[in-house]
């Protein structure tokens, strides 16, 4: 049985193991790139100047596409998640699209504490110590997906990974696993043909 958004399969449900195939994998990849991957010369959140730009808004605003990325995360949510986290902006939509397939409830991380209303960082209901899996949109110098981590640590939770669709393969890696942080990406630069590190 194939899943659908929408279709709740908690994490170590068979259906999550499903994903994945060569085929498969390498279909998403091209699909990726070619609604997402955008050639000029671009400045990056870390700084850095590249010549292409990975518009993530491009590949988690399209349902079929964002589907398809969602399957493919699926089978990497730790069966002990509690919650789906997702920075904002952009990868709210891939927590949200994880949290409707495992019925796992989300929160959404700001990149500063918003200075009115509640004044939080973290958006959501999160109780202390609740193991949390952070989603991301692209990796690059793992800067945004630290400062994430911290504030979801800062607010009580437990983060027992951080799942992303791409790594730049820019120091994102190298960078997390230094400071002790789970992290996987369903694709690198290179698999995607963007070139090597």
């Amino acid at each position: 049985m194939t899943a659908r958004m929408g279709d709740t399969i908690t994490p170590g449900d068979e259906r999550q193991k499903r994903w994945g195939d060569a085929d498969e994998r390498a279909a998403l990849a091209t699909d990726i790139v070619a609604a997402a991957v955008l050639g000029g010369r671009f400045t990056l959140r870390s700084g850095a100047v590249s010549d292409y730009y990975i518009d993530k808004y491009r590949f988690t605003t399209q349902p079929k596409l964002l589907v398809r990325i969602t399957d493919a995360l699926l089978p990497h949510v730790p069966a002990d998640t509690q919650r789906i986290a997702g920075t904002v902006l952009g990868a709210v939509p891939l927590a949200v699209a994880l949290s409707l397939r495992t019925g796992l409830p989300s929160i959404l991380v700001r990149a500063d504490a918003k200075g009115y209303g509640t004044a939080k960082a973290v958006e959501g209901e999160l109780a202390a110590g609740e193991r949390v899996l952070l989603i991301e949109d692209v990796v690059t110098s793992g800067g945004a997906a630290i400062s994430a981590r911290e504030a979801l640590l800062d607010a009580g939770a437990t983060v027992n990974g951080i799942l992303a669709v791409i790594d730049r393969q820019e120091g994102g890696a190298e960078r997390l696993a230094a400071a002790d942080v789970p992290f996987l990406a369903l694709f690198t630069r290179t698999e995607l043909g963007l070139g090597g590190a």
